[in-house]
């Protein structure tokens, strides 16, 4: 769960079925939609094999209509979320965890300052799924 559910958590949730297949369901969400998915989090994706261009952002209110909010764990990455996560907890038995993870979309530069900024969010998501879902 992240701040749009157009950068960070769609990467996560790319991420994460990527890693572990069907073996976890895994669902991304936020608190407000932003439109589309960011193209820079498409790009960093495409990099390592990730095909995520069918993501369609959704918020937790729809993600909640749409199948129900049935998990274990809510993972948030941004304040904003970890603020909705906590919230959920009154009528979801999760457990949720927060990783503070860099909003890339505020990084100036060139573009490949850009897709730095990006590369490092990608890749500290990928190192903490692999850790954490492993287990």
């Amino acid at each position: 769960m992240c701040a749009y559910n157009a950068v960070r958590s769609p990467m996560a949730e790319a991420l994460a079925k990527h890693f572990f297949g069907k073996s976890i369901y895994v669902q991304s969400a936020a608190g407000k939609r932003k439109g589309e998915l960011d193209p820079f989090a498409l790009s960093v994706l495409d990099e390592i094999g990730i095909d995520a261009h069918k993501h369609k952002p959704k918020t937790v209110e729809e993600l909640e209509e749409w199948e129900g909010l049935n998990f274990d764990l809510i993972i948030s990455l941004s304040p904003e979320a970890h603020h909705k996560a906590l919230e959920l907890t009154r009528t979801v038995a999760a457990e949720v965890e927060y990783w503070p993870t860099p909003d890339p979309t505020i990084i100036q530069g060139s573009r490949e300052q850009v897709l730095d900024a990006y590369r490092a969010v990608r890749d500290g998501l990928m190192q903490r799924i692999k850790t954490r879902l492993r287990s």
